[in-house]
Formats: C-alpha cells, structure tokens, sequence
C-alpha cells in the first residue's frame, strides 16, 4: 500500500500545483467560516472533501497544460555520452548516426580520414559515395546492419569494409529516452588497404615466380626435342645446346634456392637474433668469397674497416648472405666504375653501419622505391644478362626486417648507387 501512494506522489504534487489557486481560496473560505462562529467540525469536514474532489478530478481538454518533453518529476537519459566515449578510444574511423543520417559524433580516426563534421550535419557533406549512402538509407529503413566494400583514390588509395549497425539502447529503470536519441546507427570503416596490397603482391609473385619458371622450362624442352630430333647425330650441336641447357638449369636452381630462403625467411621473420657477431670478419669472408667474381669482373673491393670490433646483434650465414647479395650487385652492376668500396663504421653507442658504394651507371630516382620488391628490375635484360633472379634484394630486405635493420638506398644517374645497411 506505501508503495503505491510512493507512486502516485508526483501525480498528486503535479494536480497541487495546478490546483493552488481554487485550493487557496477554499481555504481562505474555511478560514472565514471558523472566524464568523461557525462550528469548527462541519468546516473542516467540508474543506477536506473539497479539497479530496479538487485533487481527484481530471482537468478538462480545453484548459489541460500542453504536454512538453521533460517533465521535472521525469529523468532524461542521453545514450550519446557513453556511445561517443567507447568510440573514441578505437582506430578504427567510425560515425554515430541519427535515424536522419545526421552526424551526431565522430571520433579521432574518422577526422582524419574523412575531415571534421559539425554537430547535426547531414553525412553527405562529407562523403559522396553512392554505394554508402544507398546501404546507410536501407540499414535506417530497415533496422538492419549491412556492409559493402568502399574504396578511395585521392588522396592516396585505400580500400575499406563499410559497415553500418543500429546501436541497442536500452532505457535505465526510471528514466526516459529522448525521441531524437532512441534509434541511433554506427558507421564505421575498417582499413583493408594492406591486406588488399598484399594479395596484390602475392598474385603477382606467383605470376613472376610461374614467369621465371616457364621461361628455362621450356628452353630446356625446345633443346632436348633439338636433341631428339635433328642434333641426334651432331656432337658439335650437342655440346653447345648442353652448355646452354645447364645454363638454364642452374638458373632454375637459384631461383628455386631464393625462394626457398624467402619463405624460410618469412617463418621466423617475428623472431630476431640474439648472438653476437662482429662484422669485421664477416665481411672480410664475404670479399674472400668474391674475389673470384670480382677479378672476372675487372672490379677492385676496397674494405674500410675500423681497428675495434664492431658487434651486433645477428645470425651470421644471414648476414653474410646480406653483404654477399649487396657486394655483388655493385661489382655486377657497377663493373664500369671498376672499384667498390665496403665501409664499416659504428659499434658501441652508435649504430653500426655497413655501407656499399659503387661507380657504376647508378639508378633512376623512379626505381629505388621499389628496388626491394620481388622480381623488381630496373633492366629485365641487364639483369638476366647477369644470372640475377630478382629476388636478392627481397631477401635482404627479409633478413634485415628480421634483424631490426634498414636499408638505406642513395643513387644518382651516372655517379653510382650506395647502399648503406643500418643496425
């Protein structure tokens, strides 16, 4: 029973404010009665049954109060606040959305993907995209979340799942929901400018990689079918058409080891070196190594190395794969200038520093981006013409990721290219 009048004591606060006029006077009446000598309990008794009456009657339409939005009995809750707070610690570009599709918040990321939109505006003034704006009116009309793939080109290109939700707000026990915050959606975008990138890349390494194959493969087979056919009884023909086709054989035989190493590589590439090793001896073992090559080649390897040792943290046949890799591309590619010199510089609190410097014919400005890339060459015949597969700078670039190490590439056209490895 106490609970019940608890309820109803707004109500009855609510019909004393809007009766205190007619309750006045009634009692100003009473009070005259009692003053006049009339007997006190019939007074009494006659006021608290008019003022029972008054309280009780509905008032009529024509002088009923026009109902407003908040009532001062009734608490308004705004789901905005917490909605806008938990947005705005995600990455993630993502709009709170009236059932008008106006913007009613956007966090951080969103800003700097799309720009700042005012309190209230309408999507549209920042996002023109058909697609979105279509799937946005349907997901309103229908209360239903829907996504689609977007993509932008300017100011760079990127390419994002789209999605939009309604929002479950639910009404806290006491309080009411304004009508303008009880439907409200969430556009957001996620970045799969990456993943597209790399599906990219691995399509087209197995369109080089089937390329590079194809193309030993099947001058292998032209020679053997020569062999079979009208070189079956030419020793002279058979021993040029064998030197060429283990030419072709051993290019596929490198190309199939730097593959192999680039996906050794890719498997622990999370897990960096943690031996010691110094780089003086490495290198001098990779100029060893090159000699050869590098009197074939008419090409002097200078070594600049300081007295003390110079320690990193690394796996050495990786790092030796590195500084053979970069070493003979400079005396490769760089033969005109007839001398390469390594410099070898850092070591304690100063980042040690591998760097190679060439004469040659140096490289186009447009190409060096990309050096690392796989099967990437400035010159498609240069390149071949020096057995390369187009892999070598890909793998180093593997190794070096996996050592926490850059690679630092200067070249100008006609004075050589330098290629500094940074621990």
């Amino acid at each position: 029973m106490g609970e019940k009048w608890r309820q109803r004591l707004p109500q009855i606060r609510r019909q004393v404010r809007r009766e205190r006029l007619l309750l006045l006077l009634l009692t100003i009446v009473g009070v005259i009665a009692l003053v006049s000598g009339v007997a006190w309990v019939p007074v009494v008794f006659a006021w608290a049954l008019l003022v029972i009456v008054v309280l009780l009657r509905k008032p009529d339409e024509a002088t009923a109060p026009v109902p407003v939005v908040v009532e001062e009995d009734v608490l308004i809750y705004d789901p905005l606040p917490p909605i806008a707070a938990t947005l705005g610690a995600y990455d993630t570009p993502g709009f709170v959305l009236a059932n008008d599709a106006s913007v009613l918040f956007q966090n951080r990321a969103a800003e700097v993907a799309f720009g700042s939109l005012p309190f209230g505006s309408h999507l549209t003034a920042r996002i023109r995209s058909p697609g979105i704006l279509d799937m946005v009116r349907d997901a309103i009309a229908s209360d239903e979340p829907d996504q689609l793939e977007h993509s932008e080109r300017l100011p760079s290109e990127r390419v994002f799942i789209a999605r939009i939700a309604p929002i479950p707000v639910v009404e806290p026990e006491g309080m009411s929901i304004s009508a303008d915050r009880r439907k409200l959606y969430l556009l957001s975008f996620r970045d799969i400018s990456e993943l597209r990138r790399l599906d990219r890349m691995r399509s087209d390494f197995v369109a080089n990689a089937s390329h590079e194959l194809r193309t030993p493969l099947a001058s292998l087979r032209g020679f053997i079918e020569t062999l079979q056919g009208p070189a079956k009884g030419d020793p002279a023909a058979q021993e040029r058409f064998l030197s060429i086709m283990l030419e072709q054989a051993t290019r596929m035989s490198r190309l199939v080891d730097d593959l192999m190493s680039l996906s050794r590589l890719e498997l622990k590439s999370h897990i960096a070196p943690d031996q010691r090793i110094d780089l003086k001896p490495v290198l001098s073992h990779v100029r060893d190594a090159l000699l050869p090559l590098s009197d074939d080649l008419g090409v002097e390897i200078r070594m600049h190395l300081p007295q003390e040792p110079v320690e990193v943290l690394g796996d050495r046949d990786e790092l030796v794969q590195v500084f053979e890799n970069l070493i003979e591309n400079a005396c490769k590619y760089g033969q005109d200038g007839k001398v390469v010199d390594v410099h070898l510089k850092g070591g304690g609190d100063e980042p040690a520093e591998v760097t190679v410097i060439d004469r040659g014919p140096g490289i186009p400005p447009e190409h060096v981006p990309r050096l690392t890339e796989r099967f990437y060459r400035v010159s498609v015949a240069d390149s071949r013409s020096k057995k390369g597969t187009g892999l070598g700078l890909a793998i180093v670039k593997h190794i070096l990721t996996r050592h926490r190490a850059r690679l630092i590439v200067r070249s100008q056209v006609g004075e050589g290219s330098e290629f500094t490895v940074r621990f």
